[in-house]
């Protein structure tokens, strides 16, 4: 049965179909969940954290040490008032540091009070900026660390998706 309505809306799809060229978007389906990821390299490994994780990115800051620190804590360094610890978190690879790092990324989460903050610095040796996906993290195929969510596929490459709620595990830190 025919609608009073019908033969304008056929109409109407016939005029706009002819001033697209014969072409007309198909109606919107549901999209997959997309995923937006902040990936560097730190010494021979691609990394990367979520961006609702990544409070900023900041070039290479000058350096507090603190002695008798473990050897993967870099540092401490002053983001506008808050100090903030400063992880290699390629450590493990126990390769000497072929040259300074050239930003740092700095991670924020909510920490066991809510109204707490708590903030990380990770040394980054090359910046590859942001990645959207919507494929989920490879599981299956990353180390079973703690602080590993899974791997990243980007471009050609894999990153290592950091779980920065369990950094602190894997490198524990009495400042972190």
């Amino acid at each position: 049965m025919l609608m009073p309505n019908q033969p304008q809306v056929e109409t109407a799809v016939e005029e706009a179909r002819a001033s697209a060229g014969g072409k007309i978007a198909a109606p919107e389906r549901e999209r997959a969940p997309e995923y937006q990821y902040c990936i560097f390299r730190s010494g021979r490994e691609h990394y990367c954290l979520s961006v609702l994780e990544v409070e900023e990115v900041v070039e290479w800051p000058e350096l507090s040490r603190v002695p008798l620190a473990p050897p993967f804590l870099m540092g401490i360094f002053n983001l506008r008032g808050v100090i903030v610890p400063v992880l290699d978190i390629a450590y493990r690879e126990n390769l000497p540091a072929s040259r300074v790092p050239t930003h740092l990324v700095v991670a924020a989460w909510r920490g066991p009070a809510e109204r707490d903050t708590l903030r990380v610095g990770l040394a980054a040796d090359e910046m590859f900026g942001t990645c959207l996906n919507s494929e989920p993290l490879l599981v299956e195929e990353a180390p079973r660390d703690l602080h590993f969510r899974g791997m990243l596929r980007h471009g050609k490459q894999l990153a290592l998706a950091l779980d920065i709620r369990r950094l602190a595990e894997a490198f524990p830190v009495s400042v972190i």
